[in-house]
């Protein structure tokens, strides 16, 4: 679907097969607060109105993929279904998500360094930092993963040259404009600039993650 604009609101989104079972559509090619909007508000429509066929829904930052059974359902009719939707996506945008406060302690081993590079003192770099609520942008990536942004402009970083090869649960990351929390251990190449005791993550719960994309997050000092 290229060439014409779904909404004033949201990017123009393309609809592209993914091997034989499954569509992807992106809203954009780079991260954006526009696109990843696009995405959490077509997530949400498809909960509410589910393609036929469509047997997963997987939301990433700037994109979704539908999975389908190409035994029971053909590709064109899901994106005939898909396209009747994203018409409607920006009627249809989700309400504002769940409010959260999350401590965090800036003792990462990069916390230091992360300030010295944006030239910030360490003290303002923690009050830039928790100075506006974030979005949850996406989980994922691993359990309980979760993605929060976008920061501004002053406070974009790329990420490390070099990866960690392990960090724990509860790491708070740091990295592209995002600020990430970790839920289980694993490498990484962001900036590793602090630690929370908040989990996202319990697999016996139902769901097992607590934050959901359009979310929004505070983020205050540990005491």
């Amino acid at each position: 679907m290229t060439g014409s604009s779904v909404t004033d609101t949201f990017p123009t989104p393309t609809i592209a097969p993914l091997g034989d079972a499954a569509l992807l559509v992106r809203f954009g090619t780079a991260l954006t607060d526009s696109a990843n909007r696009a995405a959490i508000a077509l997530v949400a429509l498809l909960q509410r109105a589910p393609v036929p066929g469509v047997v997963e829904v997987a939301p990433s930052l700037v994109s979704v993929l539908l999975r389908y059974d190409p035994l029971t359902a053909a590709a064109a009719d899901i994106a005939a279904e898909l396209r009747l939707r994203l018409y409607a996506l920006a009627a249809a945008a989700p309400p504002p998500g769940r409010e959260w406060t999350i401590p965090i302690r800036f003792d990462g081993p990069d916390f230091d360094s992360v300030a010295a590079a944006l030239k910030l003192r360490p003290a303002a770099f923690i009050a830039a930092h928790n100075g506006a609520p974030l979005r949850v942008l996406a989980t994922g990536f691993a359990p309980g993963f979760v993605y929060c942004g976008l920061h501004a402009e002053a406070l974009v970083l790329p990420r490390r040259t070099e990866v960690r090869p392990m960090v724990p649960a509860g790491t708070v990351l740091f990295a592209a404009g995002q600020t990430a929390i970790t839920a289980t251990e694993l490498p990484t190449g962001w900036h590793v600039i602090g630690s929370t005791e908040f989990n996202n993550f319990d697999p016996a719960a139902e769901p097992p993650t607590q934050l959901s994309p359009g979310d929004r997050v505070s983020f205050t000092v540990a005491p």
